[in-house]
């Protein structure tokens, strides 16, 4: 298992920017995959962006494409996630996930594309109108 612990986060008006960040600690030579899920209130918790350890592949949801973007650093066994020109509709609760079951052939924005195991304890962003 790999434990994950998220920084970051906060309010911020929209339009704004926000950069998150998830340190790895435990069975850190096992990771293969990291990114980020979010929950808004009332709602399943969704895809966000991911990155492929090696050789550092990124996948995005199709509603942060072009506004987020997910960055690996190996040696420090972090993932971060540049968050741009938020809108209110990005307020949720952010998790850091890793590993698990990643689907050979859809990409994970796909529902169940990608079901990772290991997960952080989320940090809440909000964006203000």
């Amino acid at each position: 298992q790999v434990q994950l612990v998220e920084s970051g986060g906060g309010l911020v008006q929209a339009g704004g920017s926000l950069r998150l960040s998830c340190a790895a600690s435990g069975r850190t030579f096992s990771i293969y995959v990291m990114g980020w899920f979010r929950q808004a209130p009332g709602k399943e918790r969704e895809f966000v962006a991911g990155i492929t350890w090696s050789p550092g592949n990124t996948y995005y949801a199709d509603s942060v494409k072009d506004r987020f973007t997910v960055s690996r650093d190996t040696a420090k066994n972090t993932v971060s996630l540049q968050m741009n020109n938020l809108k209110p509709e990005d307020t949720a609760v952010y998790y850091c996930a890793a590993n698990g079951f990643v689907d050979p052939v859809s990409p994970p924005k796909y529902a169940g594309a990608w079901s990772p195991d290991s997960w952080g304890q989320g940090t809440q962003v909000t964006v203000s109108s």
